[in-house]
């Protein structure tokens, strides 16, 4: 990069300021050096100020502003505050203590409001009443315990200790509370799902803002009382982006797709802008019952609005065209997106598994790593997946040794069930049930029901009873290793001991769950029950 012409030395920290990488802020970091205003305690601390909001949120790479910081030599309290606040907001809160320690042991500087805020900040990350106690007592100290910024930061690291007394009791004595210090407590209500308190507490706030009843709509949805969190939402006078996306959330996590698109619908009708957390969440449930027209309208609605389509986003269309049974145009979002993720790629990897091409997903797969992607666990899961479901024996052996040997992910359940089924299609029992018995015990209920439909289709009545025998331990009420016991049976032609089986569940209580399909017919999703009606 060819070397910049700096400014004169006042105007070297606006370009510091406007720098946009390291490699910049380094040349200005190198200027000053030069001319000696590193030496100016208020340029230095503008110069780390700018390092550290350009540095990721590591410790490690919080070391280059620590390094400028520990040339200083008599740092004020706005370098300390800067380098503190980078801390606290990093994976190593607790390097801001050390640095705290340091201040007050600092004569040339004080701690002040700010100093106190970011500290405590860090205490509450950690969940460090008892460091926070003595920063508290430090505050008292200074005689600026009762500044609301530090009231409300203090009430907030209480509250979320569960030390609620002490955090009211901060609450009652404020004199100049506001809606934040009311939200410091019900946030930590809401964390701790102790809606009741939370609601008491809701309905005393003498005002609320959005994150108010935003807290309370998420809290409510996070306890699945989605009539409740509804309540609060029609309630809300003014709704945000926020509270239109936990609605829609909880609707969707409740399985009530319906009740999304009619909550989309409103959405656009009040005027309000979807984000992309809005447009996932809502893509996501036209995948889940395969709704092709909403999916298709909210596309067109991304084009006409010109919203770019990258990461979840474009994950989010990717699954909704291949659930939906357009593998084509999943291919065509999937090739047009440029600033694709491991979500994208994954989604493709398991769109075209679900479609039962497990070659193209393989093909993909080694695309994926020639691109420099590195494959997760979803990633193994989709590829996987897509060689059982293609019978590609040979393909499967090798990606569960390149799982666990070459990248080094040690195998969940997900991964096992795909080889068991795998191994269940050819018939290599006794190599699945060893699979099987690598899951803990009480985690592996679906590996045998896996195994025990295999047992079926190969009539191995042996091990189907072996197998079934396994499932019982596990919940004896559980209707799965009866009815594919008593299959297996029937298939062999031993219908006395099919129905003994059958006999043996109803005796014991034991019921089969009715089948749902939920189809869309011209925009509008209808559920079907096996021996009911239409559900509308």
């Amino acid at each position: 990069m060819a070397a910049i012409i700096f400014p004169p030395p006042p105007a070297i920290l606006s370009f510091t300021e406007m720098a946009t990488s390291i490699s910049e802020l380094r040349q200005s970091h190198a200027h000053m050096l030069k001319t000696g205003l590193i030496h100016d305690p208020y340029s230095a601390a503008r110069l780390i100020s700018s390092a550290a909001s350009m540095s990721p949120t590591s410790s490690h790479s919080l070391l280059y502003p620590h390094s400028i910081f520990t040339y200083i030599q008599n740092p004020n309290s706005y370098s300390y505050n800067t380098l503190i606040r980078a801390y606290a907001n990093s994976s190593t809160p607790e390097s801001s203590f050390t640095l705290f320690r340091n201040m007050l042991f600092d004569d040339g500087v004080l701690p002040d409001k700010y100093t106190f805020t970011f500290v405590l900040k860090a205490c509450s990350v950690l969940n460090s009443v008892s460091v926070g106690k003595q920063v508290h007592g430090h505050a008292i100290k200074f005689g600026i315990e009762r500044d609301v910024y530090i009231c409300n930061t203090l009430i907030h690291m209480y509250a979320k200790g569960g030390f609620f007394e002490i955090a009211r009791n901060l609450l009652d004595r404020m004199s100049e509370r506001d809606v934040i210090s009311w939200n410091a407590i019900l946030s930590a209500y809401v964390d701790m799902g102790m809606m009741g308190l939370a609601q008491g507490l809701f309905d005393e706030m003498p005002e609320r803002n959005a994150e108010s009843w935003n807290f309370m709509i998420s809290g409510f949805v996070k306890d699945g009382l989605i009539i409740e969190a509804r309540r609060i939402f029609d309630d809300m006078p003014v709704k945000d982006v926020v509270s239109w996306n936990v609605i829609i959330t909880g609707y969707a996590h409740e399985g009530r797709f319906e009740e999304v698109f009619m909550l989309f619908e409103e959405m656009q009708n009040a005027g309000m802008m979807p984000d992309d957390y809005t447009l996932v969440n809502v893509l996501s449930s036209c995948a889940r019952v395969s709704a092709l027209s909403q999916g298709e309208w909210i596309h067109a609605y991304i084009d006409k609005n010109r919203i770019e389509v990258c990461g979840f986003l474009a994950t989010a269309l990717v699954d909704m065209y291949a659930k939906c049974g357009c593998l084509e145009k999943a291919l065509e979002v999937f090739l047009k997106t440029s600033k694709k993720d491991i979500s994208t790629w994954n989604s493709m990897i398991s769109g075209l598994s679900l479609h039962g091409s497990g070659e193209s997903a393989i093909k993909l797969f080694y695309e994926l790593l020639a691109e420099g992607f590195k494959p997760n666990e979803v990633t193994f899961v989709s590829v996987l997946s897509a060689c059982s479901r293609s019978g590609l024996l040979d393909e499967g052996h090798k990606m569960f040794e390149l799982m666990v040997h070459g990248h080094g992910i040690k195998p969940k359940i997900e991964h096992y069930g795909c080889m068991v089924d795998l191994l269940g299609r050819f018939g290599l029992l006794d190599e699945a049930e060893k699979l099987a018995t690598k899951v803990p015990f009480k985690e592996s209920q679906v590996l045998w029901e896996s195994l025990l439909s295999a047992c079926r289709n190969h009539n191995d009545i042996e091990m189907a009873e072996h197998v079934t025998k396994k499932l019982l331990e596990l919940d004896p009420q559980d209707s799965a290793g009866y009815v594919q016991l008593s299959n297996v049976h029937a298939s062999k032609g031993r219908f006395i001991d099919a129905t003994e089986l059958r006999r043996k569940m109803k005796a014991q209580g034991v019921s089969k769950d009715p089948g749902c399909s939920i189809i869309e017919v011209d925009g509008i999703v209808h559920e079907f029950l096996a021996g009911e009606g239409l559900v509308l």
